[in-house]
């Protein structure tokens, strides 16, 4: 794998080079001729110590020269906690308490970039705050799989959607001091096996699908950081990875910042360096001593070294650091950065499904049973990664609490057992003793459930995941409701029928037994400090619920693409065809690899990923992509655009009226998708290329505008490894979802 990796790259710094979109030119680089100076006064042995981490998460400067060290911040959705220097235990502060920002996914289920840019502006004042330099973040891979460990973190399972959105948290971050560290770069779309697993991918997917959200945040908001995956692509790792760091990422995209390791995704000295790594985090074993003899000895140039040296130092130049004794001087949340969280969850919740019951009429003052251990489950916390030591979480229950008051008559039970996250292994006969006292419990808890549920005017079922179903490290083996709560709200719907599910997840799941029992459905998300207060507002009608899915929701877990090829999980079947495939397309003749490798995860959907696949497979979902209930309705008419015609240079330009035909005001998502009617390659049914989210009162109407650049439609060629337009017909579909197109309209491209 690594000579077809190898001649790839050869191919591409001839050729994608000289036709790839305009080069990216950093404000890195004004700091050049001072860094250069700098690097002449350093010696050797200082370079080296730049190089690689000094703590768990600082890496070093050079004292002699003014130069402060590099303090990392981890968490793309609150600042992790302040821990030991060389371990993961926390020192026990008081004013390390941050905001719990929503997650990866509620915020892309804002679509709203001016929400992502706030996001990232609060995320940068509390790093600031403790003194941080860089932010760990944000989490940009796509959600190729709905059992992602890391769904919840990530954005979308669509290119466009992701590039928005991390363009703008990107630059609501650097614009207020910090560099951000976009991770994770790339194509990290599993948890299983995720230390060893190489990705085989075609050029075309993963130029169209996987790295589009990494190139507009580099290209668009100038990112100063990213980190390398811990996986392999097409046989070398992303930490020592020349194709990915050098050839796309600096040398075509212009990226001028600097690149670390994931946490010990360090493989090797040599190639790690000379391809393009700046920092090995948290270790010093291969950018360390190994790298000092390495150049001693002249297998490694220094004129590597200077480079790599160089790139750091530009961001260090660009981030002012922080004394430390300016820092965590006050307590890292604050209202401001609270009102940013309440803001993105308030925006972010999901309405699926009413039949007229939401929202809640409190005019009687019934009595509501709550029921379900999310009710009151924290999610700042719970899994293997980054947690947040939250000043505070407002939990569903505690926000019904706050906003109704003695309107209405609240009465809990937990009902089930929720999954907690066990550290190290345990014998069967543990396991076994402690199944045997859940399943004790869970009966208990139902038991209990089910008679508050028999005497409530209505029941507001509130289950879901939590941060020890999805969590980093592994996959789930299924999207199934956790704890047996498919039975539970079977068994609660004999004695109420008057439900209302509210689902806290951060990635799918399936909805066969919940959908038709509930009278009302919603995603709410690991929603943040204020979760609680938002998810309430929504359910009172204090605001009108505008999220809308950032992926599809499929009826089962094996029609989604990397499920029904058999490519996922790694080892079952399928993948054979594809090898042979990209064998094929290397000189090298690559040595086919077995099927049943599991360390060999085969794209062979290439770029039918998420909506992409059900639709132009005709396979039906749950819920679309896109899509989002409210309060209200909205017409859509006039569509309009300027000419018939557009050459390849040119922006279509297209407005809708859009009009709240409700008696409520509300927020509408206007979704542009792009339909090829003849194209000369093969393309997906539809791709999301233009959106807009509008705020309207009742009865107003309101013309949108939006743009899709003829030059955002290209694909990439793998014959002559370059962008390519495809001058055709396309329709271009303008709606609510991608499976609720209100108008079209048809142009040609020339």
């Amino acid at each position: 794998m690594k000579k077809y990796a190898t001649t790839l790259g050869l191919l591409l710094l001839g050729l994608t080079f000289l036709k790839s979109q305009s080069l990216h030119q950093s404000v890195l680089l004004q700091y050049d001729k001072q860094i250069d100076d700098i690097i002449r006064q350093m010696t050797l042995e200082e370079k080296i110590e730049m190089l690689h981490a000094k703590h768990m998460f600082t890496s070093a400067g050079v004292p002699r020269l003014g130069i402060a060290d590099m303090i990392y911040a981890d968490g793309p959705f609150g600042i992790r906690e302040e821990m030991q220097p060389d371990g993961w235990a926390g020192l026990g502060w008081e004013k390390d308490k941050a905001t719990f920002f929503p997650t990866g996914s509620a915020l892309a289920a804002t679509w709203s970039p001016e929400l992502a840019y706030a996001y990232g502006t609060g995320m940068a004042a509390e790093a600031r705050r403790r003194g941080k330099d860089m932010l760990l973040g944000p989490a940009i891979n796509i959600q190729r799989i709905p059992t992602g460990g890391r769904t919840y973190e990530y954005l979308s399972e669509d290119p466009f959607l992701s590039s928005r959105l991390s363009v703008a948290y990107t630059q609501g971050v650097q614009d207020n001091g910090v560099a951000v560290c976009l991770k994770h770069f790339a194509l990290n779309n599993q948890e299983n096996n995720r230390g060893t697993v190489n990705v085989i991918i075609g050029e075309r997917a993963m130029r169209e699908i996987y790295l589009p959200p990494f190139e507009a945040a580099v290209v668009e908001a100038d990112a100063y950081g990213v980190m390398a995956a811990y996986n392999k692509v097409n046989g070398w790792w992303c930490a020592e990875n020349d194709l990915l760091l050098n050839q796309i990422l600096r040398k075509e995209w212009g990226f001028a910042g600097m690149v670390i390791s994931d946490w010990s995704g360090t493989h090797s000295t040599v190639d790690a360096i000379n391809h393009g790594l700046n920092v090995e985090m948290p270790t010093k074993q291969f950018l360390g001593a190994a790298l000092l003899d390495s150049v001693k000895a002249g297998i490694v140039s220094e004129a590597v070294i200077n480079e790599r040296v160089k790139e750091i130092l530009r961001v260090r130049m660009a981030i002012k650091p922080i004394p430390a004794e300016e820092a965590n001087q006050i307590m890292t949340s604050q209202p401001a950065q609270q009102k940013i969280a309440y803001d993105v969850a308030s925006k972010s919740i999901v309405l699926l499904k009413n039949e007229g019951v939401l929202p809640l009429d409190l005019s009687r003052k019934p009595v509501i049973a709550v029921i379900g251990a999310n009710a009151t489950q924290i999610m700042a916390t719970g899994g293997l990664g980054a947690g947040v030591k939250t000043l505070y979480e407002v939990t569903p229950l505690a926000g019904l609490q706050d906003r109704i008051g003695d309107k209405a008559e609240l009465r809990y039970a937990q009902g089930y057992v929720p999954v907690v996250y066990r550290w190290g292994r345990r014998t069967p006969e543990q396991i076994e003793k402690e199944q045997q006292e859940n399943d004790i419990k869970s009966k208990q808890l139902a038991k209990e459930a089910i008679e508050i549920a028999s005497q409530a005017d209505l029941v507001l079922f509130v289950g879901g995941d939590n941060r020890a179903v999805e969590t980093e490290g592994r996959d789930r083996e299924t999207i199934e409701l956790p704890s047996g709560q498919d039975d539970l709200i079977r068994q609660i719907a004999e004695v109420n029928n008057n439900i209302v599910t509210v689902l806290v997840s951060g990635a799918p799941n399936d909805l066969k037994v919940v959908q038709p029992i509930s009278k009302a459905l919603l995603i709410s998300w690991f929603n943040g400090s204020e979760g609680g207060h938002a998810l309430a507002d929504v359910l009172l009608g204090n605001i009108a619920p505008g999220g809308r899915l950032p992926f599809s929701l499929p009826v089962n877990l094996k029609d989604s693409p990397a499920y029904a090829l058999g490519n996922y999980p790694q080892g079952d079947k399928g993948g054979d065809v594809f090898a042979n495939l990209v064998s094929e397309s290397a000189s090298s003749g690559k040595a086919k690899q077995s099927e049943s490798d599991p360390n060999a995860a085969y794209y062979s959907e290439e770029s039918l990923v998420g909506y992409r696949w059900f639709d132009t497979k005709k396979i039906p979902v749950m819920y679309p992509f896109g899509y989002g209930l409210t309060y209200t309705q909205f017409a859509y008419s006039g569509l309009k655009i300027e000419q018939d015609t557009y050459a390849s240079d040119e922006v279509i330009s297209l407005s809708v009226e859009v009009q709240n035909t409700g008696g409520r005001p509300a927020d509408e998502v206007v979704q542009v998708y792009v339909h090829r009617i003849d194209g000369s390659v093969a393309w997906p049914e539809k791709e999301l290329k233009a959106f807009a989210r509008v705020s309207l009162q009742a009865g107003e109407k309101q013309t949108v505008q939006l743009n899709v650049p003829v030059k955002g439609l290209r694909y990439w060629d793998e014959t002559s490894h370059a962008w390519k337009d495809d001058l055709c017909n396309i329709e271009l579909l303008v709606g609510a979802s991608s499976g609720d197109i209100r108008l079209t309209r048809k142009v040609t491209l020339h």
